[in-house]
């Protein structure tokens, strides 16, 4: 007959548990690791209680302001991570996937800075490779991104992210750049130092604030510039930009997808670009949707569409 793994052992050990433990295990600290799995710290600490009853170690001690793992702890983890991996991997469902005849929807959680970037050449490509599938976008940002995966009201999502994603997500740099001068074609350009100073600006400041990194760089330099206009969002730059003769400082990839929709042209900083900071935009993906041919074949059009 053929052998079958005990598993009797099972019923005991409540397996909403053992997230939680991997959780603590890269977290180091409950606080933390209840905000990954966004649950509350009491809850947090009550499913670190039940685990350390029922397995009859202390699992994680207090040292200083981090938690230590114990032997028992350390080798747990090392046979449960690669198994809670595998089994979601296998709830995800790897549902083959042909982009011509499948019927998907796909959610995607973005800055409005991304959207405006992938729209309309990226849904244009989707609508002509998966010509059956729906596309939705989210606005998301790095404060909205983790919960919005957790809950998987998003599949992926792109945008400048912090380094506190759930552990039930993956993430990987997709572009790196720094910033150009956009304008109307139709004005005098390339522009230069002088051009750039005495120029008015629009500035795109959710806050409301009409300063940016190139007010501080120019001022370094002894120099200044004028904004004139403060916009919420990237998505009104077109409108604001395009007949004026306003110059606006943006992220190059946004620049670049700005002239080639047409109407713009995009100049180099005028300045030292050191001072300028680095733009670092992301993909996150929830892990049960890492090996789904559909995801894969999603996230590939992203890396595409924003490659340089």
């Amino acid at each position: 007959m053929p052998s079958h793994t005990d598993q009797s052992g099972l019923r005991r050990v409540d397996l909403n548990l053992l997230p939680v433990f991997a959780a603590l295990m890269r977290e180091r600290s409950v606080t933390r690791a209840g905000e990954a799995l966004f649950l509350s710290q009491p809850a947090t600490s009550a499913a670190l209680a039940r685990l350390r009853d029922i397995l009859k170690d202390e699992l994680l001690v207090r040292n200083g302001r981090m938690l230590e793992p114990t032997a028992r702890a350390t080798s747990l983890m090392a046979e449960l991570e690669p198994c809670l991996d595998s089994l979601a991997r296998t709830l995800g469902g790897a549902t083959p996937f042909d982009p011509a005849t499948d019927h998907r929807t796909f959610r995607i959680g973005c800055t409005d800075d991304v959207a405006v970037a992938l729209l309309p050449a990226f849904t244009t490509r989707l609508r002509q490779l998966a010509p059956h599938c729906n596309l939705v976008l989210r606005q998301a940002d790095y404060r909205t991104i983790p919960r919005m995966l957790e809950s998987a009201e998003i599949g992926t999502a792109v945008a400048y992210m912090e380094d506190d994603l759930p552990a039930s997500a993956k993430q990987r740099v997709v572009r790196r750049g720094g910033f150009v001068v956009v304008r109307d074609t139709t004005t005098f350009g390339p522009v230069d130092l002088d051009a750039y100073c005495i120029r008015p600006h629009a500035l795109v400041t959710p806050s409301g604030d009409l300063r940016g990194f190139a007010d501080a760089a120019l001022e370094a330099i002894g120099r200044s510039r004028r904004v004139v206009l403060g916009l919420p969002d990237y998505g009104l730059v077109r409108r604001a930009i395009l007949g004026t003769d306003l110059l606006c400082t943006l992220p190059d990839f946004l620049g670049e997808a700005l002239v080639a929709s047409g109407g713009f042209a995009a100049d180099v900083l005028p300045f030292n670009r050191s001072e300028a900071p680095q733009v670092e935009i992301r993909m996150a993906w929830r892990t049960t949707v890492d090996h789904d041919p559909g995801e894969e074949w999603l996230r590939m059009q992203i890396v595409e569409a924003l490659a340089s």
